[in-house]
């Protein structure tokens, strides 16, 4: 794990960091993940999830199904999570509010999620392109919330959380 530690010392919230050093970490994480030195699973729940049972089902579904993905055994495994999350109880688990700040595996985690999304964004823009998601990444600015009136909403928008 020290070799892991080492390769991505600096690590830290991505929203911290710039898109080009978040990329950098990113490709460490893939070379890393190749090597075995880590694991990790990217897990999507639909928005119609989110919407009929709520953020919080959705996340704890997405870490379940994650770490499933990746066979962790509950005996072999420590859970560390951003915020006030929790997963499955027969697991070792640290919930650390700003995690994704103070902890490194949190701050990667923040990493590889942020850049796989916003890779998603803009597939999700070459298919949508008058919603411009290429360039808010989905998130509600004020140029997405315009689109959204002018267009419609999509299947792919959380409807809960339109103003």
């Amino acid at each position: 794990m020290k070799k892991v530690y080492s390769a991505l010392k600096g690590i830290t919230d991505s929203k911290k960091l710039s898109a080009k050093r978040r990329t950098q970490y990113y490709l460490k994480i893939k070379e890393l993940q190749q090597q075995g030195l880590l694991d990790f699973s990217i897990s999507h729940v639909a928005a119609s999830v989110i919407d009929t049972k709520g953020i919080t089902y959705a996340i704890t579904t997405a870490i379940h199904r994650s770490l499933n993905k990746v066979n962790a055994s509950p005996e072999e495994t420590e859970v560390f999570l951003d915020g006030g999350l929790w997963c499955n109880p027969s697991y070792s688990q640290e919930t650390i509010i700003k995690g994704d700040q103070k902890n490194w595996l949190i701050g990667a985690a923040s990493v590889v999620a942020k850049v796989r999304r916003d890779a998603l964004m803009v597939r999700k823009g070459r298919g949508y392109p008058e919603y411009g998601f290429e360039r808010h990444k989905g998130y509600g600015t004020k140029y997405h919330k315009a689109m959204i009136r002018k267009y419609g909403l999509l299947d792919i928008h959380r409807k809960t959380w339109v103003n």
